[in-house]
């Protein structure tokens, strides 16, 4: 498994983390704007960007001449904050709370979607996160841009108040994804409550919380034994379909592998089905698969190669050579045959992920297997 690295939004490494390749949470791009509409903010703007180079300082044409590389606008900023809202992962606003709250407010939709917004004063004595403090990242940059301007950082949600466990982050930094939110805002308010929380887990990293537990949070070993303690609030960490407990926040590691052996010509449409009932079948989740992983061909198969662009999900390709080495417990003369090693799908998914089968071969004649590895960590 390919490694992950965190990064801050100037270019700065914060973690690293081992054991998949989902990379969507790094923030190599991420576009910033400071917003400065007075003297002193334009000033404490071009102090943030000695730290921050990528910034850019957005700031009324009017006092054009105070600083090199600030783009002057003639627009109202009620216009301004508008495009910047739209087209800016962090906007970082030096004038008042009430007015940005004012000019803001149009422009809001959901924290899923909005970005991060820092709020300076016009000493430069406070950095409030304002907006998306978790999922948007305002808490961290809070903190962050605080300690460059020796500022006081203003952070106000509850979890990091309490020094708990932020439910909607849970797993953000390996690639975890959340299967139904809907149960968030519940789990989050007994957890900064705190009120029982359980927490159930049996696939993916376990690093996910530094420290002890909080003292309201409790480990189960099954199942069965977190719907018999009946807790006032559930965390379910895996990448199986679990039908047992409604209302949980299930979170998907990126833990399984498919591995796919098939012919040139087999079409994306089959390859599609064919995985999606696989996983199906064995209650397994799309939103817990990495990677497919394949023997390498002379020549790219389309079919495979469009359902990896299509559906967001990298191909790894394997030598035939280290696919024969690997011990199976499927293995086809008819595929050592035409391929040169005895497997495949079951070789591929066990090589690259590093671990072990939870799906074997499943066979769509006349030209598909597939078969499912999961990641150990």
């Amino acid at each position: 498994p390919l490694e992950v690295i965190m990064f801050d939004f100037d270019g700065t490494i914060l973690a690293r983390y081992p054991g998949t390749s989902a990379l969507d949470n790094a923030k190599t791009d991420s576009k910033v704007a400071i917003l400065a509409i007075t003297k002193n903010g334009i000033e404490t703007g071009l102090k943030i960007r000695q730290d921050f180079p990528t910034w850019e300082i957005f700031a009324p044409k009017k006092f054009k001449g105070m600083g090199a590389r600030v783009r002057w606008f003639d627009e109202p900023t009620s216009q301004k904050i508008g495009e910047l809202f739209r087209t800016s992962d962090a906007l970082v606003c030096l004038f008042s709370l009430g007015a940005v709250i004012r000019l803001a407010a149009p422009h809001l939709k959901s924290k899923k979607s909005d970005p991060a917004i820092l709020v300076i004063d016009d000493g430069a004595n406070f950095v409030i996160s304002a907006l998306s403090g978790h999922l948007g990242g305002a808490n961290a940059l809070a903190r962050s841009v605080a300690e460059k301007l020796d500022a006081i950082p203003i952070i106000t949600t509850a979890a990091d108040v309490n020094k708990t466990i932020p439910v909607d982050l849970v797993g953000r930094e390996f690639g975890w994804t959340i299967d139904d939110d809907s149960g968030v805002t519940r789990a989050s308010a007994a957890m900064v409550n705190e009120e029982s929380v359980g927490v159930f887990q049996d696939a993916g990293q376990h690093g996910w919380w530094k420290g002890d537990l909080p003292g309201n949070v409790t480990r189960y070993d099954s199942i069965g034994d977190l719907i018999e303690a009946h807790p006032a609030a559930s965390l379910i960490i895996s990448d199986r379909i679990i039908r047992e407990i409604q209302g949980s926040v299930v979170y998907r590691p990126k833990t399984l592998v498919v591995g796919v052996g098939l012919h040139q010509d087999t079409p994306m449409e089959k390859i599609r089905e064919c995985l999606y009932r696989s996983l199906e079948r064995f209650s397994l989740s799309p939103k817990s698969v990495a990677k497919f992983a394949s023997v390498k061909k002379p020549v790219t198969v389309s079919g495979l190669a469009d359902l990896s662009a299509e559906i967001g999900i990298p191909i790894e390709y394997v030598d035939r050579g280290d696919l024969a080495g690997v011990t199976v417990p499927n293995p086809s003369r008819v595929v050592e045959a035409f391929e040169g090693t005895p497997s495949v799908s079951e070789a591929a998914a066990i090589l690259v992920s590093g671990g072990r089968l939870v799906v074997e071969k499943q066979k769509f004649p006349p030209d598909l297997t597939i078969a499912i590895a999961r990641m150990l960590f």
